[in-house]
Order: structure tokens, then sequence, then C-alpha cells
């Protein structure tokens, strides 16, 4: 494990467990191009950890089947008898299929038609029937059965825990994503960054009273952020019950998410397959947490249509506020989750700089950032550093949305500039090479939960900082000036009583939302264009965080003695050099 890090990838036991499932691709040399491995891994080693889950009641499985398989409804009996959400009547296991290599095929396309219909599921999402075809075409299929039933291939819940299954999809996800020369962060958010954001949202919450909570994710993944959120919340209290709801339009992320989330004994109904933006599968639902990493800089253009057709219901719909630019859909799923919020809940969502400032005063993305600011729903922006992710150095930002702010922080907004809170890794992984170590997210959550205004938390070489603000030092009036034509001999034009606009001398101008436009036009404007005056009909508001501009840090201009000094110095030094020179 990255020794700056605790909540590194993977431990070095489950990342040699991923990486010697993963050399399965070995034997898939030839049939299979490198970027086609995963085709055939992330599938099998999902059935393989469904396999090893059941083997123990397997037995009781079949006995039970005998007993109700007239029965008009048989699930609840078997799904008893498995002691899982999912059972398998199939008379096989991996054993018995090894034993008659001459029928693989047959063989296991029975045990795969043996599973329950929430497993089918999974497998049809994989497209697991032509991945089979070929591994038959190719004698490889009882080679792969083999290797995954190998004692290193074992992955029996009493071995490996639901959370290192986890971790072990997530790894195999990556290296995926990597061979397929696809980003391997449009699938995977590092767990240092997780973690850091499920204690953000749970530095206030008061999870002593027990009772039920529901977690969503519109961009899961592989539900790795629903896992981390579930696991500290236990951590919290264990007798809180959880329940984890999550969307994911990606086939092969979905089925895993899916899968995770039968192993670990959640619903699996909960788990969604769709595009959020255009095919919402939890309508009318709302959530006491969110927590998401949505794809940024990413068009909708797919997705207009029924955006678009969203946003003309109004308050019934979820886009009503506005809409960004085509080219860049996030702060979509930032509407899609202040729709879902609970009246008490909070929401950690990971932006990249655009949302800040992108659009000018009446555009979509600065209306959206006026109906989050005026709601007073904007909690606190954590500014991360360059090189976080796997799939883009770019800088980040973590927006902590709340629907129901203490009474000390309404009515203002926390910036945190946390750019130089990190460890580099030994290694990076992708693009990804600075880490949150354990030290660094404790720095950053302090400084959220004392909530000082400028000041600076560090740790040796690491630090952030803390500013807070009123909502309306984010806000802006554009202006429109104007200025009155003239005739020929220099008089002003007028019609109906009012002086006519000369259009080649309009101009705007944006007054901080503090400053009244009024006075604005008598100290600013007047005294050089006596004649000028604002067309208030024509006045937009605008909303802006300019959070690097907050904390730029100018730098430090010598004074003159000491320019004098220097300059003193470097006159000596010449006059010695050549001194030296000409000696000769």
């Amino acid at each position: 494990m990255d020794e700056n890090n605790k909540f590194d990838v993977v431990g070095t036991n489950i990342a040699e467990k991923a990486t010697m499932i993963w050399n399965v691709a070995d034997m898939l040399r030839g049939p299979f191009k490198p970027h086609e491995y995963g085709l055939v891994i992330l599938p099998m080693t999902v059935v393989k950890r469904f396999h090893d889950c059941l083997l123990p009641t397997h037995k009781a499985v079949l006995e039970k089947y005998e007993e109700v398989k007239k029965f008009a409804v048989i699930d609840g009996f078997l799904t008893t008898a498995s002691q899982y959400q999912f059972y398998n009547i199939s008379k096989y296991t991996f054993d018995s299929l090894l034993a008659d290599p001459e029928n693989i095929e047959a063989n296991f396309q029975d045990y795969l038609k043996g599973f329950s219909d929430n497993v089918q599921d999974i497998l049809t999402k994989f497209d697991f029937d032509n991945i089979i075809r070929r591994l038959v075409e190719s004698n490889t299929l009882y080679l792969v059965i083999k290797e995954f039933n190998s004692q290193k291939g074992y992955l029996g819940p009493d071995k490996i825990s639901a959370v290192d299954c986890g971790y072990i999809f997530e790894d195999l996800v990556k290296r995926f994503s990597e061979s397929f020369g696809e980003e391997a962060g449009a699938h995977f958010t590092s767990r240092d960054i997780i973690y850091l954001m499920t204690d953000l949202l749970l530095s206030d919450a008061d999870l002593s009273k027990g009772g039920n909570v529901t977690v969503y994710d519109m961009a899961m993944g592989t539900s790795q952020m629903l896992s981390c959120m579930e696991e500290r919340i236990h951590e919290l209290n264990n007798e809180i019950s959880v329940t984890c709801f999550g969307q994911e339009f990606n086939p092969s992320t979905f089925a895993i998410a899916k899968a995770d989330m039968m192993i670990r004994g959640g619903d699996p109904n909960n788990m969604r397959f769709g595009d959020t933006l255009s095919e919402d599968q939890f309508e009318g639902f709302q959530f006491q947490y969110i927590i998401s990493n949505p794809p940024f800089g990413i068009d909708w253009k797919r997705e207009q249509k029924k955006v678009t057709e969203e946003a003309k219901k109004g308050k019934h719909g979820r886009f009503a506020p506005g809409l960004p630019k085509i080219n860049d859909g996030q702060q979509l799923f930032v509407l899609n989750g202040l729709k879902k919020l609970a009246p008490n809940g909070k929401m950690a969502i990971i932006q990249d700089a655009s949302p800040l400032y992108a659009g000018d005063a009446g555009s979509g993305s600065s209306n959206i950032r006026k109906y989050i600011l005026e709601n007073d729903w904007l909690d606190a922006i954590i500014r991360l550093s360059t090189s976080q992710f796997m799939n883009t150095p770019i800088g980040t930002y973590i927006w902590v949305i709340s629907k129901n702010k203490p009474d000390y922080r309404a009515g203002k907004v926390q910036l945190i500039d946390a750019s130089e809170c990190y460890k580099v890794r030994r290694r990076p992984i992708g693009k990804k090479r600075n880490n949150i170590t354990t030290e660094c997210a404790k720095l950053i959550v302090q400084a959220y939960g004392e909530y000082k205004d400028d000041m600076r938390y560090n740790i040796d070489e690491i630090w952030c900082e803390s500013k807070i603000f009123p909502i309306e030092e984010f806000g802006y009036h554009k202006i429109v000036v104007e200025r009155p034509l003239y005739d020929e001999n220099g008089k002003i034009i007028y019609k109906n009583g009012k002086p006519v606009a000369d259009t080649a001398l309009r101009d705007t101008e944006l007054v901080p939302m503090k400053i009244d436009i009024d006075e604005y036009l008598r100290e600013e404007i007047k005294p050089y264009e006596p004649d000028a005056w604002i067309d208030k009909k024509k006045t937009k508001i605008g909303y802006e965080i300019p959070m690097i501009r907050y904390f730029y840090n100018f730098p430090k201009f010598k004074g003159h003695d000491e320019l004098f000094e220097e300059l003193k110095n470097i006159e000596a030094t010449i006059q010695e050099s050549m001194k030296i020179l000409f000696e000769d």
C-alpha cells in the first residue's frame, strides 16, 4: 500500500488477487485483443463470486427447489435457502463442470441459466452469451473456468469480504479501462477522494439515534461511493440501516454495481440502469445523502431532446432553473441531485472549474448558480489539487450542498483552498499523481468543521485555507449604459419625451451586487458622461465564484532600498569580473 495513504486503491493482498484474476488474460491472447480481455474477466469474476458465495448452500437450494418447483412463486423460498438475494438451481458447480470437459459449453450454459432473474439481468448487461461463444470457438472456455476454479481464484466470503470484493472489482475495471485505451477515471474515483467526501457529508451528522439513512449516487460506476458511504455510517453507528440507490449508464460497470449490491445483502432493485439525464429511474424519490462524481466536460447532445422537454415542465421537472452549454452537462447532474435531495439532505458532488464561472449573466449556467445561491443551498466548495484523478490532471472541486444549513452557516458560503493539501504518490496511476492522505483529509475536514474565516491550517508542508463570504459577494448586476443620440447641431434627440439612445455608444458593465447601481451611475459614470443613463429593463443578475482569485497571493515587491542594494552588489560583481578579465 502507498505509504502516504491508508485509503490507497487496494491493499497488497487484494491487489495480488486482482492481478491473479487479470493474469487469466494470458490464455486469451490471440482469440481476444488486449482491449477485449475485460469482456471475459469482469463477468467471469462476478460469476465466480456468485458461485463461491452460493456453494455452501447449494445442496439446500436444490432440495428446496424440488419441493417448491411447481409453485407459482418460488423466489422467496430459494433466496431463504441460499441466504442471499439470489440463487442458482443448476446441478452444476465449477468442480462438476471441469469433470466433464467434452460438454463444457452445454453444461456451463445450464449452470448460468440456473441463476435467478436478477443475476440474468447482470449477465445480459455483460453480453455474456457472445463472450461464451467466442471462448468456445477458441477452445479457451475450459481453461478459463479451470483457472478461476483454482485455489488462488477462490472468491468466497469467508476469505474475501464484500468490501474487499468491491476493491477487486474496482481494480479490474481500472485495468480494463486502461487496456481499452479508455480513460480509467470515466468509471473510477479513487478511495482517498471518496472518503474525504463521506467525511464532509457526515462531519456534522447526528447518527446516534439509529433509524434508516438513504444514500444516492446518480453516476455510480461500480457503486463504490455508495459502499464507502455505508461503511462510514456504520463506523459511526452500526445500528443504523443504510439503503443505497444508484443509477449507471455503462452496462459493465452497472452489472458490477448490481452484483456488488446483491453480495452485500442490499436490494439489487435499487441499482438501476439508464442515462440519468434522459432516463431518470428515481422520479419522485428523495434522499438524505447524495454523493457523486458525474462526468464533466462531456456534451449532452444525445440527451438534449429529453432534457429540454423536462426543462419545460418548470418546477415539476429537474431542469427548470436553466440549461448549461451543450458541450458541458455537469450542472445538469447538480440540478438532478437538488431535485432529489430531501429537505434535511446534504450532497457532495465533484465538478471541474467551469460551474464556478461559466456563462454570462442571464445564461443557463449563471442562472443555475443563482438558483443554488439564492436558495442558500451552497454550503462549501473545496478546491482540490491537480492530478487527483486517473483520467485528467486538471484541478477539481467538491461542492457541498445542504438544504438544511445550520443557522451559523446561513446566508454564507465557505470556500476552502486545499490545492496544496496532498502527498505525491510514489507511483502515478494514470494521471493521478497526488493523494489526499488521512492526514490531509483530517485537515480539510477540520477547516470545514471549525468554519473560520481567513484561517490557514497546516501540518508541515501541507496546508489548506478557509474563507467565508456572504452570498451577495458572488452576485453582480450586468447593466446597460446608454448615451444619447445627438443631432447635427449637437442637441439631444428626444422621442416621446425621452432621449433616444445612440446604439453605437451602448456599453455593458458589471456591478457587484453589494453596490447600488444608482450610486454606481452617480459616482462612476456621471462624472465622465453627464448625459448617460442605465436602462434598468435590460439589467440582468449574474453569479460567479472566482475561487482562485480569492486565494491568490500577490507577489511581495521589493522596496527601493532593497533594490538599490541589489544593484550595488551586481555592479560590484561586474567590476570584479572586469578587473580579473583585463588584469592579464
